[in-house]
């Protein structure tokens, strides 16, 4: 897994409110944003509306600890919250959240499924693969943050269904939702026949039955 090195260049932010926000992304081109956690007080900052939006095209951006430089001094944070326009591609706001490496810290990391068009169960059988999740929530030190998470089903059987608890963690990462019991452990991903579609048993039965009922 890559480790792209993602650094958000900001600016203080005195000047707080509605107003001052809207002006903010009117005649700067910036967001109003916000640096919290690590038992600092939180540090309103802005910065560049469309260096943010490009970031955000880069799906690791989401699941890396980022580096906000604000005017030379430099924190690690990781993207907890980000606020859009309800109809509008602007972006409005951003949360981040402080990390160190002595911290556990809790974030969202997509799934990437490997080998679905060329699994049996797809070519030979007619099984569609559904995603009853595309990202996990995990719990880990900073530095053993995955990019992303893998999930190979090339082998999957019809019916089959893949859960939280039989993904294969990177070193050092578990599932936040597990923690909580197997009451938690979630479908993640599963394999089934279209519905109307028959299995070859059910053919070769139907078939059978047609044939004592000519006799």
């Amino acid at each position: 897994m890559s480790k792209k090195e993602f650094v958000i260049e900001a600016f203080p932010r005195d000047d707080q409110g509605k107003g001052a926000s809207r002006r903010l992304r009117r005649e700067e081109r910036k967001i109003p944003a916000i640096i919290y956690g690590g038992n600092k007080e939180a540090t309103p900052i802005a910065i560049w509306h469309n260096e943010l939006k490009k970031d955000l095209e880069n799906e690791a951006f989401f699941s890396h600890i980022l580096t906000i430089d604000l005017q030379g001094k430099k924190e690690s944070v990781i993207l907890k919250d980000l606020q859009r326009h309800p109809y509008k591609p602007i972006l409005s706001h951003a949360d981040f959240q402080r990390v160190d490496k002595d911290h556990e810290i809790h974030v969202n990391v997509p799934l990437h499924f490997l080998n679905e068009d060329q699994a049996p169960v797809v070519k030979l059988q007619g099984g569609v693969i559904s995603h009853q999740l595309n990202e996990v929530e995990v719990i880990c030190l900073p530095q053993d943050l995955p990019e992303f998470i893998e999930i190979d089903v090339m082998d999957l059987d019809l019916d089959q269904v893949i859960h939280l608890s039989d993904l294969q963690m990177p070193k050092g990462v578990r599932s936040a939702a597990l923690q909580h019991g197997e009451d938690y452990d979630q479908a993640v991903v599963s394999v089934h026949l279209p519905r109307g579609a028959k299995t070859d048993d059910e053919e070769d039965e139907e078939g059978g039955e047609e044939a004592e009922d000519k006799e």
